[in-house]
């Protein structure tokens, strides 16, 4: 391949990939030349492959420049990344990203300013005087003990009795799933999970080789017919599940359905393992299956990435004692230690007296967010899974639009980063109309303009392909 095609191609990776952004300068002649290490005539060229490619444009007197791209209304995915929907790493990707000027309504978190309550700028000076003695060496295989002690009364207010030997702490709750995974899921092992439900959850699950199988979900909880006749079907050791602000539906386990779960679990000699990233934002009296359970067949994974920060990388796992030092060895032959600095910092912040007013005002944001978002989208003819007074995540439908991975590249043209339905299905190839949007973004004005244009828009190019065909 010539040097001029081989660094136009080069430049254009870098383009499409996002190293430059439109409107942005390159690099002049000579400084690309020694860059790269090529003669001068040779990025000539190469800047004029790409200006007739349409990715750069020349500016008389200063450079060359990134185009703009002009945006396609168009519904086939087929060469864009939302086509791949399924692929758990996109929506990791989207939430990762940190343009500003996009609208993040898949966004897995509260609102920003919704957090600025925990005030962590507050803590650390405290942090770096109590711990001058420990800051520099590994932490404790089961994490930082008063934290693991503010811990013990935080699972004491949800009912569940655990001590300190019961808790682990760990790199946020994807590293107490990675450890539960470890411990109890060999290659090929049948995982019993809720469809829909947590995309990272079966990425992690399909990396470790893991046979999964979805139970669907309900607005109350698991669908306990289909539960137990997966379970006497394929004989599944675990069963991952979220019992309280599900995630993507919203939906919360009803009591009834608690208890005949627990039974089930009992009957079949199941593991549950209940994922509660959202304990903080919900009220400490809605159910949770360890309240029942009492750890004995249940492992119970939290974390305060979304009432304080996911920054800080906190999570822990309540268990059976034994389970718990098995784990936390586990954790030490794989990662040595968690960050006691962070942990740390989590402690000091769970001791302010502004915390517990923090929490109440986030409840209050999230349950002000909910009916605002509600309310707004009934005006756009959506339809909702289930309706909780209050939650972060809402599993919604838009009448006349059957498919949401092509709405979500649609309003992805207008900046707006949705989840389409198919991404938290374990095995789908049919267009799913469903998608989960964030409510605390959905009740943002910045986003309702936009729907309020685009949606409607989007309507009416659906309706006329479909009376086209």
């Amino acid at each position: 391949m010539p040097g001029f095609e081989s660094l136009a191609q080069s430049i254009e990776r870098e383009i499409r990939h996002g190293a430059y952004k439109a409107g942005e300068k390159l690099p002049s002649i000579r400084e690309l030349a020694r860059l790269r290490k090529c003669a001068k005539n040779t990025v000539v060229v190469a800047f004029e492959l790409l200006v007739a490619r349409g990715l750069v444009e020349p500016v008389r007197g200063s450079g060359f420049y990134v185009k703009e791209r002009p945006i396609r209304v168009e519904l086939d995915t087929s060469n864009h990344s939302l086509g791949r929907a399924r692929d758990t790493a996109w929506l990791i990707r989207e939430q990762l990203k940190s343009d500003p000027s996009s609208i993040p309504a898949a966004d897995g978190f509260p609102p920003a300013d919704w957090l600025a309550g925990a005030r962590l700028d507050k803590v650390h000076h405290k942090v770096a005087r109590s711990g001058l003695g420990t800051l520099f060496n590994y932490g404790n295989r089961f994490g930082y003990l008063p934290l693991r002690q503010q811990l013990v009364r935080k699972l004491g207010r949800l009912e569940i009795a655990a001590d300190l030997q019961q808790i682990v702490l760990t790199h946020g709750a994807n590293q107490a799933m990675d450890l539960v995974m470890r411990y109890f899921v060999p290659p090929g092992a049948t995982v019993l999970v809720d469809d829909p439900g947590y995309y990272f959850l079966f990425g992690k699950l399909k990396v470790h080789g893991a046979t999964i199988v979805g139970i669907p979900r309900t607005a109350t909880g698991p669908d306990l017919d289909a539960l137990e006749q997966a379970i006497i079907r394929t004989r599944p050791r675990i069963f991952f599940t979220q019992s309280v602000g599900h995630n993507p539906t919203g939906s919360d386990l009803s009591p009834d359905t608690a208890a005949k779960l627990v039974k089930l679990a009992e009957k079949y000699n199941l593991l549950l393992v209940e994922m509660d990233p959202l304990a903080d934002l919900k009220p400490s009296h809605k159910l949770r299956l360890s309240t029942i359970d009492q750890l004995q067949r249940t492992i119970y994974i939290g974390t305060f990435s979304k009432s304080l920060s996911a920054a800080l990388r906190v999570g822990f796992i309540a268990c059976s004692a034994d389970l718990a030092s098995e784990l936390a060895d586990l954790k030490s032959i794989i990662h040595v230690s968690t960050s006691e600095y962070s942990e740390r910092t989590v402690d000091a912040i769970l001791r302010e007296r502004s915390y517990d007013k923090h929490l109440l005002n986030l409840q209050l944001k999230l349950r002000e967010a909910t009916a605002s978002a509600y309310h707004f989208l009934e005006e756009l003819d959506a339809t909702f899974f289930c309706r909780p007074p209050e939650s972060l995540y809402m599993w919604a439908s838009f009448a006349g639009i059957p498919d949401s991975t092509h709405l979500a590249q649609w309003l992805g043209q207008h900046n707006v980063t949705v989840a389409p339905g198919k991404i938290f299905c374990p095995h789908t190839n049919t267009p799913c109309a469903t998608m989960r949007l964030n409510t605390g973004v959905v009740a943002s004005e910045k986003l309702q303009t936009i729907l309020r244009t685009a949606i409607p828009q989007y309507r009416a190019l659906v309706a006329a392909q479909t009376g086209s065909n």
